[in-house]
């Protein structure tokens, strides 16, 4: 596969992922405002990592890994991220929490050139500065309308950033995707339901179906993002992830009554045409060299 289509491809898998994990964001929201943490995570967890387990190849065989300790980095790292975004969606608006995805492609970026070796081009960075401009949009009061649950939106950015940069550390040594979704959700699953008989709530057989619903858009999220990461560029694929913010609005609107304010759309613009000046940039230089060929 050439790099024009690999890019293509990437670009498709991320599409489908920015829908399923948006899904599932919007049944995280819906069950932080009745139960705790756990009870969501500790029973999705296991659920992710029973599919995984089904779907290995052979057929219930544990995935195989290569490289212990990033992915027990990875697994770490997932539980600390999961938890800020379950706080954060419990604080914030749908479409506010999306915004700092805006941070990911920066902070990947950031991260990659040394951890990937990497290096971001010029003209990359000014992609990611105009989604940093379309940031400042979001805030035009600046620090004071950040509150709490902006503070652990962020954390949970860089978090989530360094995971990503993790997962693309491991594709790049040939780890598989089901790998990569097995161990971080298993070991997150595990954790929670530590915790879970100190939190239990008793739920209903719908909530019950949610949970199953959420760990099913959860395992098609990790499993596309984890292979469109082997396609993109880890900055180009979170950039492309600001595809959310639609979704976010859309859903937030229908099932949670939220409203975003006009320039939380105007910054969500800028971010998301950024998104398409990374994937052309590198469309762009292959094109010109086939036609010069």
């Amino acid at each position: 596969m050439n790099g024009r289509r690999e890019t293509l491809w990437g670009v498709v898998l991320i599409v489908a992922y920015s829908a399923a994990i948006s899904a599932a964001d919007a049944i995280t929201k819906h069950v932080a405002t009745g139960y705790a943490a756990p009870q969501l995570f500790g029973l999705s967890g296991l659920l992710v990592g029973g599919f995984c387990f089904l779907m290995s190849r052979p057929a219930g065989v544990v995935p195989k890994t290569d490289y212990v300790g990033v992915t027990a980095a990875r697994c770490a790292l997932g539980i600390a991220g999961s938890l800020a975004f379950f706080l954060s969606f419990r604080l914030l608006p749908m479409a506010e929490v999306f915004l700092f995805i805006a941070l990911m492609p920066i902070l990947s970026a950031a991260l990659s050139g040394k951890v990937l070796g990497e290096p971001v081009k010029s003209g990359t960075w000014a992609a990611l500065g105009l989604g940093c401009v379309g940031l400042l949009v979001l805030f035009p009061n600046g620090l004071s309308d950040v509150g709490s649950g902006h503070v652990i939106a962020l954390a949970a950015a860089v978090i989530g950033s360094l995971s990503l940069v993790l997962a693309r550390y491991l594709s790049n040594r040939g780890e598989g995707a089901l790998g990569q979704v097995f161990y971080p959700n298993l070991s997150l699953g595990i954790v929670m339901c530590l915790a879970l008989p100190f939190v239990w709530q008793p739920m209903s057989w719908a909530d019950i179906a949610l949970v199953v619903a959420y760990s099913v858009a959860l395992f098609a999220a990790r499993w596309l993002c984890m292979a469109a990461l082997r396609l993109l560029p880890v900055h180009v694929a979170t950039m492309f992830m600001s595809l959310q913010f639609l979704w976010a609005v859309w859903l937030g609107g229908h099932f949670f009554d939220e409203t975003p304010v006009p320039q939380v759309f105007a910054g969500a613009a800028i971010m998301i045409a950024a998104s398409f000046v990374l994937v052309w940039q590198r469309i762009a230089p292959r094109t010109r060299q086939m036609a010069v060929t």
